[in-house]
């Protein structure tokens, strides 16, 4: 469980008004790459089948070619993968991630020290 003194930072990275990666979007992308599945996925992420088809279809109309494609064949009759480029783009956003806790833990840590006790109130139990 989370120290009740620990900040999170949640990037987004939208391009005009549109979302183009997030912490959900990477789980979906990172999960494929994982299981080789939307589905499998999907369920990974307590989400249904429609709602993660919608979501990759989103993001690969977000790059200049698709992030992940769909696999024919095999004894499961095929999945999905992420593309070469879904590969880096995947990295490159992790990376991201990375520099910015880095970049950011100073003041977090300067923000979390002045935190009030964060303590769960009996009706959220």
């Amino acid at each position: 469980m989370a120290d009740s003194h620990s900040l999170r930072v949640r990037l987004r990275l939208k391009a005009g008004p549109k979302l183009v990666l997030g912490p959900g979007r990477l789980e979906i992308l990172q999960g494929i790459a994982e299981t080789g599945s939307i589905s499998a996925a999907a369920r990974g992420m307590e989400m249904s089948y429609r709602r993660a088809w919608l979501l990759v279809d989103d993001i690969n109309h977000c790059f200049e070619s698709p992030l992940v494609e769909s696999v024919t064949g095999g004894k499961r009759g095929g999945g999905a993968r992420l593309t070469a480029l879904g590969e880096r783009v995947v990295a490159a956003y992790v990376r991201l991630l990375e520099k910015t806790d880095q970049a950011i833990a100073a003041e977090r840590a300067e923000l979390e020290s002045l935190l009030a006790e964060i303590l769960p109130s009996p009706n959220n139990e």
